[in-house]
């Protein structure tokens, strides 16, 4: 029963590395072809950004691989596999995603996300969460009759752990109906608002009507919230509005194209 914020664009902004400043020479040649060092620049510049430290063995490895990659590609093109459709269209497909993992690293750089941008996010977050933390108890109907029954099975002094069994929700009916310690930005505005009116130990005695279905709520207990501070959490919210601003880039440039 709990909002997700979305993550979209995740993908295109966790593949980024810093790029390398590609030497002219080759490191090995096959054949009589030569191995571009930039290759080799490339290659160990995404084992860096990996966590990988840059060694002599790293750059051996390296090495070895390109070599190894040299041959076999050598091999691929004597058998004209180079010229076959599918395998033309996919080597496309890696051109064009090097080329957008390019461009999109050029936007990041230059549209950082600002300190101000960060701070106005952590606030706004900040006050949503509020000041309270509440762990509540649901079960979940179809009907608001259903609801009803459930709510006068409570009044008569029955368990709502036992009465969650026939809960909707598949996600907390195994637990007794426990959704855990939450903030009330958490749920949908029905369910918060009327969990954060009940004293610890009290239950809703009308049916809470939500997009979901009809709720009985227990409220378990409540206490006080302590927002992590900022230097905590900037990391993660630099990384979701740098997210959002890569989305709203690519949205914008989608919004401009002419597509028949």
């Amino acid at each position: 029963m709990k909002l997700f914020p979305s993550r979209l664009a995740i993908a295109l902004v966790a593949g980024f590395i810093t790029q390398a400043s590609f030497a002219a020479e080759s490191i090995a040649t096959v054949n009589g072809t030569a191995i571009p060092a930039a290759r080799a620049e490339a290659m160990i510049s995404e084992q860096r950004a990996q966590g990988a430290p840059d060694s002599p063995q790293l750059q051996d490895a390296v090495r070895e691989e390109l070599v190894r990659r040299e041959i076999l590609g050598q091999e691929a093109g004597r058998k004209g596999l180079d010229k076959k459709a599918e395998v033309v269209a996919q080597m496309d497909l890696a051109r064009q995603a090097i080329l957008i993992r390019a461009y999109l690293q050029d936007y990041v750089k230059a549209n950082p996300v600002t300190d101000a941008e960060l701070k106005a996010e952590y606030d706004v977050i900040k006050g949503r969460m509020g000041d309270k933390e509440y762990k509540p108890r649901h079960v979940l109907l179809e009907t608001e009759e259903q609801a009803k029954d459930v709510i006068a099975k409570l009044q008569a002094g029955s368990k709502i752990e036992d009465l969650a069994k026939d809960s909707r929700d598949p996600g907390s009916k195994e637990r007794g109906g426990d959704l855990g310690w939450s903030n009330p930005g958490m749920f949908v505005a029905p369910f918060s608002e009327a969990m954060v009116k009940l004293a610890k130990g009290k239950f809703t005695t009308t049916p809470v009507k939500s997009d979901f279905g009809y709720h009985v709520i227990y409220l378990e207990d409540s206490r006080e919230l302590k927002a992590p501070a900022f230097d905590e959490v900037k990391p993660q919210i630099q990384q979701r509005l740098q997210q959002q601003k890569v989305e709203k880039h690519i949205l914008d440039l989608r919004a401009k194209a002419k597509i028949q």
